[in-house]
């Protein structure tokens, strides 16, 4: 039981991370933005023009990326550029909880009940 009480403390602290991941609009623009190959970021505009999305709509996801450690930001004069950069110890967090959740996993007997 301390183990479950444990695994849903580590779940609580990656519910940020897992919320900005889970939205598919948000994969979408990590994927591009990792397709367009541009390591030293790219702008507001040019992810918009990859994606179905208004550009209000791609600043509001960027803005819940960044919030959760996915992805950066740069300033030059004026113009931002974005780039995917996950905070080390936020996907750290996150795969420490998956691994206690597999090890859980692993160790409990089956409940679904076709062993019967």
């Amino acid at each position: 039981m301390k183990k479950i009480i444990d695994l849903a403390d580590e779940f609580k602290a990656c519910q940020k991370t897992l919320l900005a991941l889970g939205d598919e609009n948000r994969q979408h623009l990590i994927l591009e933005m990792m397709q367009m190959g541009e390591c030293g970021g790219v702008r507001v505009g040019a992810i918009t023009q990859k994606t179905n999305l208004s550009r209000p709509a791609v600043s509001h996801h960027l803005k819940i990326l960044r919030e959760a450690g996915i992805v950066k930001m740069r300033r030059e004069g004026t113009k931002n550029y974005y780039y995917f950069d996950a905070d080390a110890d936020a996907m750290n967090r996150l795969l420490q909880m998956l691994t206690h959740a597999k090890e859980i996993m692993e160790s409990l007997p089956d409940r679904s009940g076709d062993n019967i």
